[in-house]
């Protein structure tokens, strides 16, 4: 089974393309490395002793997109991670979001349809769901209006796949993460933005070891017991994991409709400042950090409810958020070694 692996150099898919190949996959990663690095392909080669197939690609271009499905036959399915992903950046660029968002989930869904290319496991995200009004937050709760405009492309992105799907061949599943963190036990792979980190955990770890001055907590007077935002954290290799039993899924027609959609974390909300306690406890770090005023478009507390997902998929995150810290300060020493 080949699987075309969108943003597959990227943080989430460059760990998910290792599961898949550790699973008996076989894997070609699209990627415009936009925010991410070639070399990454060589550390799955290292983990794994497999090279995945790579081509530099934006998927935004119609004509490029189409062609790479043309030349590639024999793909089983696609696992699309490819997006822009920074909530406050896509406040300030609006326009790039929704272009690069939704142009290249609708050049994939094009070259998967005129190729009769089935299934797809799609990148979603809890920011779908808005503020939610009941915590932990379930399937079935109402999608509102988005905080962000990342948050409303994956909105619109779901709404394109659950329509395509209807008058097409194409099955879908749809993950809904909370958030992503930690390293691949190996330290090879983990999170490595280009330029200045938008996402906590790498801007906190960047100044656990000094590449940043200070780290900014955004807000310390939100509704909740010490002021500050509450995330599902899960560890990304657990969230990597998740995307194989979905593909595995799909392919053996064990899904019950032909759009699915499953929240996946931890169940447990954690605070900024219970994240930073936790790092330090683990690493013997101090962190340099000050309160500043909330962000544009950061919700202010979300924790999963994973029942389903447990259930039905026969998945659950193992890995707590002190292993999370653990690997995540692993992979920032491994870098400043390189």
């Amino acid at each position: 089974m080949k699987i075309l692996v969108t943003g597959g150099t990227g943080y989430i898919g460059s760990h998910t393309v290792v599961e898949l190949q550790q699973n008996g996959y076989e894997v070609v990663i699209v990627d415009n490395l936009s925010n991410s690095h070639a070399e990454v392909v060589d550390r799955i080669e290292e983990i794994t002793g497999i090279r995945p197939g790579f081509e530099n690609l934006d998927l935004t271009n119609t004509e490029k997109t189409a062609d790479f499905f043309k030349r590639h036959k024999g793909l089983s399915g696609a696992i699309h991670f490819a997006a822009l992903k920074a909530v406050g950046e896509s406040v300030d660029k609006p326009l790039l979001y929704y272009k690069n968002n939704i142009g290249s989930l609708i050049n994939v869904l094009q070259g998967m349809n005129d190729n009769n290319i089935s299934p797809i496991v799609f990148s979603s995200s809890c920011t779908v769901y808005g503020q939610p009004d009941i915590l932990p937050v379930t399937e079935k709760a109402p999608i509102k209006k988005a905080l962000s405009p990342y948050g409303h492309t994956k909105q619109i992105a779901e709404e394109i796949i659950e329509t395509t799907v209807a008058t097409s061949s194409i099955k879908a599943i749809l993950l809904r993460y909370f958030n992503p963190i930690g390293a691949h036990e190996s330290a090879l792979i983990g999170e490595l933005p280009l330029g200045v980190p938008n996402n906590l955990i790498p801007f906190l770890t960047q100044t656990a070891i000094g590449i940043r001055e200070m780290l900014s907590v955004f807000g310390d007077d939100y509704n909740t017991p010490d002021g500050t935002a509450i995330r599902d954290y899960i560890h990304v290799v657990d969230l990597a994991k998740a995307h194989v039993v979905a593909i595995d899924r799909l392919l053996n027609n064990k899904g019950k409709s032909k759009v699915e959609m499953f929240n996946l974390g931890t169940g447990n909300g954690f605070s900024v400042l219970e994240v930073i306690n936790s790092f330090e406890k683990t690493t013997g770090v101090k962190l340099n950090y000050k309160i500043v005023e909330r962000r544009a478009g950061d919700i202010e507390k979300v924790w999963a409810d994973t029942t389903f997902a447990n259930s039905e998929l026969g998945w659950k995150a193992e890995k707590g958020i002190d292993e999370m810290m653990r690997s995540a300060w692993k992979w920032e020493l491994a870098l400043a070694n390189n």
